[in-house]
């Protein structure tokens, strides 16, 4: 006799036949169709192409438009932080230690 096997959607227990393989971790199923938007009621848009538009006509974006920018930032912070170092970067510590002493 086999065990049954329960998951559980929305609050709801649905049994599952014993070869059930639960999806990879990571996999974005939601994704890959259009149900996400249909399922949302959202008035505005019920497909990605209504939602590439109304986010066109506001000025909008989503964070997937910033794909090669957030990679070249971290590269040129690197650059900044690792690189030679500045030879006017003492006379302007020291600069400003004196200033902060007038100050005093």
């Amino acid at each position: 006799m086999s065990r049954k096997r329960w998951i559980y959607r929305d609050g709801e227990p649905i049994e599952i036949p014993a070869d059930y393989e639960p999806p990879p971790a990571g996999a974005d199923h939601v994704l890959w169709n259009d149900r996400s938007y249909q399922d949302m009621g959202d008035p505005r848009f019920a497909s990605r192409s209504a939602h590439r538009r109304y986010m066109a006509q506001r000025g909008l974006t989503t964070a997937d438009d910033f794909t090669g920018e957030w990679k070249q930032a971290r590269q040129q912070r690197d650059r900044f932080y690792t690189g030679a170092p500045d030879p006017q970067r003492p006379y302007d510590i020291a600069r400003a230690i004196e200033q902060t002493k007038r100050r005093k």
